[in-house]
Formats: structure tokens, sequence, C-alpha cells
């Protein structure tokens, strides 16, 4: 009979302690945050700015309502270059842009963005997530008080739009183009010039005739913005992006602020993000290049292998060069390059044997 009622006993201890387990968490569903997420692009621009919209509400459905994210486009609250002091500084708890904007806040920056001739998006991936790349992405956020994430991928972009024909490198001497990150490095060294400007000024801009060419994303984006109608030659492939990550920052503070199954919905909703955008470009970038090239006659073309090889070389001394700049470059330097040269060596038997084989 003891032993019956110890047990007793026990089991309704446990209900309660199960209770109060349970209960626990109710603390925490009466969190209730508003935060503001400042971005680069357009208001609800397609594939970027709808990725910064889809993000938003996922953060606010996977939380059930605790965090309310509102998202305004570039301008709306700050300018578009503007963003990464904004959410330093509290003015707003989350970002969402592209890391080679902020080269002047830290030259390794840019590897976190996009390399010329570098990762593809599997790759880029891969690096971050199982290769060492977010450790080192954290600590150059890390005295800005930011928490990077990847939240986003365009794939393989195109070379960009031109009012006039590439045939050598000495058509690109001269040449004004939007081009951001190492890529505008690797056209100053041929002898071009680089021009960086946010997505919204592009059009007037190549229309206007202040810049003669401009990259952008790719067929699903440019089409969006009309640039067939400022310029014919769209060329391909995109080497100075081979694989661009999109990124959301958050505001170390504030996200350390919220209980932790609540910064747990952020970092992870962001990688929900990360997945979806890439997919979004898969699916549509196809269909809007049929549409440029049969509807609106945009004449598409490679750039010649002359023209590429020389590109490579250029990109491998001033990636090299920015890298010797200063020892935390240096460091996500050695750790992108071992990366690329073992996904590279897989890669040979694996993805390039597989496209190769379905060529024939």
């Amino acid at each position: 009979m003891k032993r019956r009622d110890f047990v007793k006993t026990l089991g309704a201890g446990s209900l309660v302690a199960g209770t109060a387990v349970v209960g626990a968490p109710a603390v925490h569903a009466q969190t209730k945050v508003q935060w503001k997420m400042v971005t680069t692009w357009p208001k609800n621009f397609p594939g970027l700015g709808t990725g910064a919209n889809f993000l938003a509400q996922l953060i606010t459905e996977m939380s059930g309502g605790r965090i309310e994210v509102k998202v305004y486009g570039a301008g709306e609250l700050v300018p578009a270059f503007e963003i990464f002091d904004a959410v330093s500084k509290g003015t707003a708890e989350m970002g969402h842009g592209a890391a080679y904007y902020w080269k002047g806040k830290s030259e390794a920056a840019q590897f976190f963005a996009a390399v010329p001739f570098g990762l593809t998006a599997q790759e880029m991936n891969g690096w971050l997530y199982h290769g060492g790349g977010m450790e080192l992405w954290n600590e150059v956020y890390a005295p800005f008080g930011l928490v990077p994430g990847a939240a986003g991928n365009t794939g393989v972009q195109m070379g960009g739009w031109f009012n006039k024909q590439i045939n050598s490198v000495d058509d690109l001497k001269g040449l004004k183009m939007r081009i951001p990150g190492l890529g505008g490095e690797v056209l100053a060294r041929a002898g071009g010039t680089p021009v960086s400007l946010p997505g919204g000024e592009i059009f007037q801009a190549l229309t206007s005739g202040a810049i003669d060419a401009t990259e952008w994303v790719g067929p699903y984006n440019d089409l969006a913005f009309g640039l067939y109608k400022a310029a014919k030659h769209y060329y391909y492939p995109g080497w100075h992006e081979p694989g661009t990550t999109l990124e959301c920052f958050v505001n170390k503070a504030a996200l350390e602020a919220l209980p932790k199954d609540l910064q747990a919905v952020v970092t992870n909703a962001i990688k929900v993000a990360n997945q979806d955008m890439l997919a979004d470009f898969t699916a549509r970038n196809n269909q809007a290049l049929q549409t440029l090239v049969n509807e609106h006659k945009v004449d598409l073309r490679p750039f010649p292998d002359e023209v590429l090889k020389k590109l490579k070389d250029l990109s491998d001394e001033v990636v090299a060069e920015v890298a010797a700049k200063d020892p935390v470059s240096k460091k996500v330097y050695d750790s992108f390059v071992k990366f690329r040269d073992e996904a590279v060596a897989w890669h040979n038997v694996s993805e390039r044997a597989y496209l190769n084989a379905r060529m024939l």
C-alpha cells in the first residue's frame, strides 16, 4: 500500500512537473516585438525584394506572431547603401543586401557575396555551412555588432547588358559599367571604369548614357527592370558572380535580447529563405530569358573565350591582392581557396561530368 501511495505521489509530482515544463514557454509566448528590415532593393522587386518579404513573413509565421517584421525598400527608411550602418546602430534590427556592398567597412566582406570565377551557389552553401565560412563571416561582422546569415542565392548570373559588342579585351577599355565588388576591381584592371549604383538607379543611368553597360542579376530580374529597353546586347556567363549569396544581417543586441527559441526562429528562417530564393531563380530564369530573346529580340551572346581567359587571369591577381591587404582578408581567402580547390576536384567527377554527359 505504501509503495502504491508512493508511486501515485510520484505520478502526481510528474504531472505537476510536466505541467511546469509545458507551461514554462508561456512566459515567452507573451513576448511580442516589432522589428524593421531595411533593404538595398527596390520595394517588392521580384526575386530580391520579394525574397526579403518572404523572409519577413516567414519569421512572423514561424514565431506565431511573436516577432512582426516590417520591410522597408531602398530609400524608404534609409538609402540603399546605408542599411549596414542603420542596423549596426540599431535604427533597424535587420538588413537585407549583399556583402560586397560593404567592402569599405571590410575588404573581407566581399568573399561572402561573390568572387569572380569563384564558388557556385551549391559550393557557397557548402563552404558557409560546413566549410568554416559562417564562422569567418561572423568574425568579420562582429566589430559592427552584426550577426550575418546567407538569405538567398541567384545562382550563376548573366554577364550584363552592353550598348556595344565585346569582341576582344580591348573593347573593355574605357567602358563605364555598373558592376560592384571584386568584379568591378577586375574590370578596372582590364581598363574599364566600374560604377557602383543601387538597383533602382540602373535603368536611368543606362538610358542617359551615364554608364555604357551594366550587370544586374539574370533574366528574371533584368526583365522586371526593363533593361532590354536600354541595351540590346546581353552577354553570358556571369564570370564576376557565379553564385551570388544575398545576406540578412541582424543587430546582435536585438537578436540576443530575444528568448532562445525566437533566436532559433530568426536564424533558421534565414536558412529557409536562402534555399527558397535559389529555387525561385532556377524556376523563373529560363522563361524570362525566352521572353527577352523571342519577344523583345534581345541579342544574346557569349563572351569570347579570349575575353574570359583574360578576365580570369586578372581576377586571380585582384583577389590575391585583396587578400594580402589585411590578416582577416587573408584568413578568409585561404579558407575560400582551399574549399574551392576541393569542390572543383569533386565536381570534376560529379557535377561537371554529369552535365557533360547530359549534353551527349
